[in-house]
């Protein structure tokens, strides 16, 4: 157990930094400390999660959510522990691990959301592509200057743990690309979503993370649940007991502490909870014991804010406490790789059901698909600029990867210097990629120079 432990906490740059004297951290603690450090992290808190922020006086945004979920998923392996305890021992889940996970999971979503996303998507369609997830694993294994060239240089099995969609871009990408637009304001998005999948461009330090697998973990690992299609990219199957932990955190802070900040603003109001869930939440009330739909509802919208609190807390703890580790559908070697979260089925079925509700009522809501238009309009064109010009109008240090790209691709084919645009843009702010937008295309921009 303690070999397959060592290949696990090992490192791409087992020498960097050298040992500090006294640190008696795991390295999973020390993973934590890394992101939370992160210049990718910080930035979290000035991108959108569902509300945009300026919406009001407390948004939720990605840091928020991302901080949120780690203390769910804490909570979901201190729950294996105390109910699974030999396999919790067996798999040896860890707190500060699955923290890590959940804290980065976010730090590689663009500016505005879902509309950023699918503007990078769209203007890299034709340079690998461009997905959320993917760039996560690209700025902890490459970006983030923690270190000259492995990013944060983090253990393995936290890398693994990133993996929500083990798959390359290539392996899952629809067979037959929608048609370019003559105009960025005629983008159908639904077209653009882009392939749940990890780029082409970072595929040896994929196969770094896999490498302790068996050749027989590695093909079924990648396995997909769907097919590419000329309509529609494949899907992953399967991904890490650790990832599998992660998303499930991720899916009860968005579907249950979203629903809370909606509530707040007022998108959400109780006529509207009672004409489109209150139905639904009745047929639970005999199923859930200590369940009552006319007491959620009125701890919701109750003027007494900690009221409200304590709804959300109970849903929390209720989605929680149903969680289980099954053993997947296929056998695999490694551990690692054989078992899935589940919730009990009627909290599947509530979960699922406020997920829904949150996308179309909050989501889809016109006055939010006005401001991710506005975004994907913003990133789209910073994007068209910087690729006509690139030497000119990106910053010094970002010309010089853009430059080391091009040079790759030149002597060899493997540089991309697309991606480096794309690394940049990727990684501003909400209000950064605005005063940029303003600053280039408004004549009644004030003209700064920098010393």
């Amino acid at each position: 157990m303690q070999q397959q432990l060592d290949h696990w906490f090992a490192r791409q740059h087992p020498s960097t930094p050298s040992a500090r004297t006294g640190d008696t951290r795991t390295p999973y603690q020390k993973d934590k400390a890394r992101i939370l450090h992160s210049a990718a992290f910080r930035r979290l808190q000035a991108k959108t999660q569902v509300m945009y922020i300026g919406m009001h006086d407390f948004p939720r945004t990605r840091l928020t959510h991302s901080l949120e979920a780690s203390q769910i998923g804490s909570g979901l392996v201190i729950h294996f522990q105390h109910h699974q305890p030999a396999l919790a021992k067996q798999l040896q889940l860890s707190e500060a691990l699955i923290e890590s996970l959940c804290l980065a999971h976010d730090i590689g979503h663009p500016p505005y959301g879902h509309g950023g996303e699918i503007a990078l998507n769209y203007m890299m369609r034709n340079h690998g592509n461009f997905e959320g997830n993917g760039q996560t694993f690209r700025i902890v294994t490459r970006l983030e200057a923690y270190t000259e060239d492995v990013g944060m240089n983090l253990c393995r099995r936290t890398l693994l743990g990133l993996l929500k969609y083990p798959v390359l871009m290539q392996q899952v990408q629809r067979l037959q690309s929608p048609a370019d637009v003559s105009d960025f304001r005629h983008l159908p998005t639904r077209d653009w979503l882009p392939a749940k999948a990890l780029y082409h461009d970072d595929e040896s330090a994929f196969n770094w993370v896999l490498a302790p697998l068996s050749d027989d973990d590695k093909m079924a690992l990648q396995q997909l649940a769907e097919q590419p299609s000329p309509k529609q990219h494949g899907k992953s199957r399967f991904k890490s007991v650790d990832a599998a932990i992660m998303e499930l955190a991720d899916d009860i802070a968005y579907g249950v502490h979203d629903l809370e900040d909606a509530i707040v603003v007022g998108l959400i109001t109780r006529e509207l909870w009672m004409a489109e869930m209150y139905d639904f939440l009745s047929e639970l009330d005999s199923e859930l014991s200590g369940f009552s739909a006319t007491a959620l509802t009125d701890q919701l919208f109750s003027p007494q804010h900690y009221q409200r609190k304590r709804a959300i807390g109970n849903l929390v703890n209720r989605l929680v406490t149903s969680a289980r580790l099954e053993p997947n559908d296929l056998q695999f070697e490694s551990p690692l790789l054989q078992y899935k979260t589940c919730l009990g089925q009627t909290e599947q079925r509530l979960l699922d059901q406020l997920k829904s509700f949150i996308f179309r009522f909050v989501i889809r809501k016109p006055e939010m698909q006005v401001q991710e238009f506005k975004g994907q309009q913003v990133v789209m064109e910073i994007f068209d600029a910087f690729a006509v010009d690139p030497l000119r109008l990106l910053p010094v240090n970002t010309q010089q990867r853009y430059l080391t790209e091009q040079r790759r691709q030149e002597e060899d084919g493997t540089g991309n210097p697309y991606r480096i645009i794309a690394d940049y843009l990727s990684g501003m702010t909400d209000a950064y990629a605005a005063r940029l937008h303003q600053e280039m295309f408004s004549v009644n921009s004030p003209l700064r120079i920098n010393s």
